[in-house]
């Protein structure tokens, strides 16, 4: 089943489950879809939250093209996520070692007008003549950053410089000029909506065990390229899904309620869950506790629990049930960290984990983030400990 969901989640018809042709809509339906047929509550009369944000999006053409030869989106190049509409040459100033790599030859060129050129960063062995070069780069019309390895983000504004990253190799410090295009299309009020559902307890309905992973990526980048987000992720909702089928079942009813919230807009900077959080379906002092999962498609190298040393004798459980099961090679320890969706749980009281998995496959935030290449190592003992977990939770 996690596999199905994975392979459906990360599929093109998603659409990198971001917001050009509502790929947030289509993914929110289908965890619904499953909700329904597991047989899971709503708080409402549909599982859905709404919410609305600014988002800058790329549905149009985005090219780059250095002489002759096209530079090929997403895997030679991604653009920046608050560059605007933009169109036409322009001619490269390179910022590199061959042109500041002493200080006489970065002097030479911060006197360079760049008003209307682009300048290509290159920072490998000039890190100091870069921070040195800021304010020259910030007055470009337009920047490109040499990178080792791609990696897009959302932004929720349009910058005045347009930008690219742009893998080592694909430039040559021959190249003079550039031809760019960018098709973008900033929405200021773009509604999404998370998706909730709840599995009712036997003796304790009005207090709650929380499970939570989101189930936004990164949508697409022009017409041709979008971004799977199969470990990131499709993988912590395969999980939550698989968690809601297994205490749906009468035989596995839980004496806790147990909610299941499959957030939005969590690239963007957390965004639906701290909607929740200020517009909760049910009290935040009455869940017990709650437990964030993002990235959980590997797990050859064991787990990390943020908040681990917050909830030091819930860890220790945790910890201890592995031991016992023998699941995973090792959990690791990680204190506080606004890096998901258990953050703003955290900070208004609600003990929380953030648990994801380690090694394996390094794609991040990338368009080698695929189905094709998503182990789910330990998804099967991770399943298991969790609910070991989750017995552990309504014991005390």
């Amino acid at each position: 089943y996690a596999r199905q969901v994975v392979d459906t989640l990360a599929s093109p018809s998603m659409q990198g489950r971001g917001y050009v042709n509502e790929g947030d809509r289509t993914a929110a339906k289908y965890i619904a879809d499953e909700f329904k047929k597991a047989g899971l509550k709503s708080f409402k009369s549909t599982y859905y939250q709404k919410f609305s944000f600014a988002i800058n999006t790329f549905p149009g053409e985005v090219s780059l093209q250095a002489g002759s030869r096209k530079l090929v989106p997403g895997t030679e190049f991604l653009v920046g996520s608050s560059s605007g509409f933009i169109s036409g040459e322009y001619e490269l100033l390179w910022l590199d070692k061959s042109t500041a790599g002493d200080k006489k030859k970065l002097k030479k060129l911060l006197k360079q007008k760049n008003e209307q050129k682009i300048v290509v960063v290159d920072t490998a062995g000039i890190q100091d003549a870069f921070k040195k070069a800021q304010s020259w780069i910030g007055k470009a019309a337009g920047v490109i950053h040499i990178r080792e390895k791609l990696t897009w983000d959302m932004s929720q504004a349009i910058s005045k410089q347009f930008s690219f990253e742009v893998i080592r190799g694909a430039l040559a410090a021959s190249d003079k000029k550039a031809a760019v295009k960018i098709q973008c299309k900033y929405i200021p009020d773009y509604t999404s909506q998370n998706v909730i559902g709840y599995v009712e307890g036997s003796q304790h309905a009005d207090s709650f065990i929380v499970f939570t992973a989101h189930y936004d990526h990164l949508g697409k980048m022009g017409p041709d390229v979008y971004f799977p987000g199969a470990n990131d992720n499709a993988s912590g909702i395969a999980m939550l899904l698989s968690l809601a089928r297994h205490y749906a079942k009468p035989g596995n009813k839980p004496r806790y309620s147990i909610a299941f919230i499959a957030f939005s807009a969590e690239e963007v900077g957390l965004l639906g869950s701290q909607y929740f959080v200020s517009n909760p379906c049910f009290p935040l002092k009455r869940i017990k506790f709650l437990v964030n999962m993002d990235i959980l498609g590997t797990g050859d190298e064991g787990i990390t629990v943020v908040n681990a040393t917050v909830f030091d004798s819930q860890f220790k459980q945790l910890q201890k049930l592995n031991a016992q099961g023998s699941y995973l090679k090792e959990i690791k320890p990680r204190g506080k960290a606004a890096i998901s969706d258990h953050y703003f749980f955290t900070y208004n009281g609600v003990p929380s984990f953030f648990i994801y998995t380690l090694g394996g496959i390094k794609a991040y935030h990338d368009v080698y983030d695929k189905r094709e290449t998503l182990p789910l190592t330990e998804f099967e003992d991770l399943f298991i400990l969790l609910t070991e977990f989750t017995s552990y939770i309504e014991s005390y």
